[in-house]
């Protein structure tokens, strides 16, 4: 199989094993590069993140018409108890399991041993706004168009949907093994890979845990919901 028509998990466990590997041998100018190019994408990440908010939220809501103020309020009561619900799941989980899997003293340790790496050079790319200030302007813009039924803001707003997924589809997720390679080549390089990734694999597997249990809940009780006459809807 090609390495370009893989999906975005098998790619990133690739990216994993060869950051590891690479950090070994890696000269530390090769470091030094990697760590540029991890700033600089993250500064992009954050950039982008309240445009991903306001590209999908703000059509979806448009797209759904007249009835946008009920479904609204429905679906932002539910999302909030499903969110608190996750919360305190995550807090009792930490408080359970993360205590004995982590051992601050090991890292710490590490920590003081290792080399610093720093980039060459970063570029600041602060975000236009807020995740929130985003998320309030696309229920604004999202429902001034769902109530106006004006056609330029909702074709306005599409298009931004469309900018945003192409930035996704053709910068985010082809980058983003990158970034994962330079982040564990450069926890090698200094490291701190042989004490973070023990630890890494056993938070890993209780975080993927929990998403599935989450997942089964939500679904299970969402699924009375959307039902399409005695039917329920199937996934």
């Amino acid at each position: 199989m090609k390495f370009s028509r893989m999906g975005l998990l098998p790619k990133i466990l690739i990216a994993i094993a060869l950051g590891i590997g690479a950090g070994w041998v890696c000269p530390m100018w090769c470091a030094r590069m990697m760590a540029t190019f991890n700033s600089i994408f993250s500064q992009f990440l954050g950039f982008c993140i309240p445009l991903i908010i306001v590209g999908f939220v703000a059509p979806a809501i448009a797209d759904i018409g007249a009835r946008a103020g009920k479904m609204l309020v429905a679906t932002a009561l539910l999302a909030y108890l499903f969110t608190l619900g996750a919360g305190f799941l995550s807090y009792f989980t930490g408080i359970i399991f993360f205590p004995a899997m982590i051992s601050p003293a090991e890292y710490i340790g590490t920590q003081n041993a290792s080399v610093e790496i720093t980039p060459y050079f970063t570029i600041g790319m602060p975000p236009l706004t807020s995740v929130m200030s985003a998320l309030v302007a696309s229920f604004i813009f999202g429902l001034g168009a769902a109530f106006l039924k004006t056609t330029i803001l909702k074709g306005l707003l599409s298009e931004m949907r469309d900018i945003i997924n192409k930035v996704i589809a053709k910068v985010i997720i082809p980058l983003l093994p990158v970034y994962i390679f330079g982040i564990f080549l450069n926890m090698t390089v200094t490291g701190e890979v042989a004490s973070i990734l023990s630890t890494f694999v056993k938070i890993i597997a209780v975080i993927f845990g929990l998403h599935v249990l989450v997942l089964v809940l939500q679904y299970c009780i969402a699924a009375p919901f959307s039902l399409h006459g005695k039917t329920p809807l199937k996934l």
